[in-house]
């Protein structure tokens, strides 16, 4: 169940009173979600979920314990508590324990619809059955993914410090085939807001993407240039806000680190159109209020006009460098200080290059490079000329991010767009038009 504030602090200290340890952390997420999920154009499976998680964390001396549970009465909070400190009595120290904060001042966000929470079952079946009919009427095979979910999480330290925010998000993911099997077609896209996400748009861009892939030509593999969707731009790119760890790069493990024992801060990383940045209070993408370590978040320029201008520090790093702590990024938002380039106009710029509909089985190859190997999926298409040619064969690529995205090799950026799927991750990503991007060899795949 989605908890309110006053009952996710009223359990947070109960739990507390429990604790005799030296030190202690309690996290409380009360969740709500349901979802459908249709295949071969026929609803397959609904549902509703309903729980509440606890976690108690507990530190004796430097010694670390933890414990969970789902039960909420007083026998089972008292034993949560329980557990998590004789864990720690038989733990061995941990050496990069600080203790939890006491009280900070934490900004709201704006980012629960109670709507999204609570979709009537028929309201859903009605646009879902819209999606499969809309199938069925292009003889396409469609199968697809809807969910729906409402959460309100929150911590609380032996120190006094107490946050809490709630989040909702209803997202759509349709894959389509062309009967014949030879054309495939996906679309996802997800809101906090359900009454802001267009089931009509994901399922006709996902069948309007298979049809035009189907019969795909046998082309080499090598470097091309390439327009990329806001879809596959987000494959590559959304987790990459990891890589702007201080730690990680002061010790040689990072694409931001630099030789003798120094980091690319205030180097021209990127292009100099591209801001990469994170901001809790963006309209159309909340993030958590809450950083890592409990740190209060902030709106952060990770990257600046190309410029590397922040690598996070936890509270322990920051200890050992004798640097402040400072908060890490929430979201995940790339945008040109440019005038953004609409998909028409890249593909029209293009003499000869690949649109590339999205990244499929994205693995990190290389941390120092922030190289990455997958495969296209669902929609690749010949450019020539400023036109769309015909489909082409799937491809493996190994490609690195910095390279990617490094002065002189981004061509043309797109204006950002909400890209996510079911599952609730989202960041803002621009369509890309890419000078060199690396295809090493065929995938059979469809």
């Amino acid at each position: 169940m989605v908890l309110s504030e006053k009952e996710a602090q009223a359990l947070s200290e109960k739990l507390l009173s429990h604790v005799k340890a030296d030190d202690a952390e309690v996290r409380v997420q009360g969740t709500v979600d349901s979802h459908l999920r249709f295949a071969a154009n026929a609803v397959t499976t609904s549902g509703r979920r309903e729980d509440v998680e606890i976690r108690v964390t507990a530190w004796i001396g430097q010694k670390k314990g933890s414990a969970s549970t789902n039960e909420l009465d007083e026998a089972s909070l008292q034993a949560v508590v329980a557990q998590a400190e004789a864990l720690a009595r038989v733990s061995p120290v941990d050496v990069e324990y600080v203790p939890t904060l006491g009280p900070q001042q934490y900004r709201p966000v704006k980012g629960y619809v109670e709507a999204t929470t609570s979709i009537p079952l028929a309201e859903r079946a009605r646009a879902m059955g819209d999606v499969i009919a809309a199938c069925e009427k292009d003889q396409v095979v469609g199968a697809g993914f809807h969910q729906a979910s409402g959460s309100l999480s929150a911590g609380a330290t032996k120190h006094g410090n107490f946050y809490q925010r709630r989040s909702s998000v209803a997202g759509l993911s349709v894959t389509a085939r062309t009967r014949d099997g030879s054309g495939s077609g996906h679309f996802a896209r997800n809101h906090f807001d359900v009454a802001k996400l267009n089931t009509a748009r994901i399922a006709r861009e996902a069948i309007q993407k298979a049809l035009r892939a189907r019969e795909p030509r046998t082309t080499d593999a090598g470097v091309y240039t390439v327009v990329l969707e806001p879809q596959a731009v987000a494959d590559l790119l959304g987790f990459s806000h990891y890589y702007f760890d201080a730690r990680s790069a002061d010790e040689g493990r990072s694409p931001f680190s630099a030789p003798n024992n120094k980091t690319k801060l205030g180097e021209r990383v990127f292009d100099e159109r591209l801001n990469f940045y994170s901001d809790p209070w963006h309209p159309e993408l909340p993030g958590s209020p809450v950083a890592q370590d409990g740190i209060p978040a902030e709106k952060v320029y990770l990257v600046r006009g190309g410029v590397l201008e922040t690598l996070a520090y936890t509270r322990y790093w920051a200890k050992q460098k004798d640097k402040a702590a400072t908060p890490g990024p929430v979201n995940t938002i790339l945008e040109s200080s440019a005038p953004a380039v609409s998909l028409d106009d890249m593909l029209k710029d293009t003499q000869k290059g690949l649109l590339v509909s999205r990244f499929w089985y994205v693995r990190p190859v290389d941390p120092r490079t922030a190289a990455f190997t997958g495969l296209t999926r669902d929609g690749v298409w010949y450019i020539e000329n400023g036109s769309i040619q015909y489909p082409v064969r799937n491809f493996r690529f190994n490609q690195s991010i910095l390279q990617m995205l490094a002065p002189g090799n981004v061509e043309l950026i797109g204006a950002p767009e909400r890209v996510g799927g079911p599952d609730g991750d989202a960041g803002l990503f621009p369509a890309l038009k890419v000078r060199e991007f690396h295809f090493t060899s065929l995938s059979e795949a469809v």
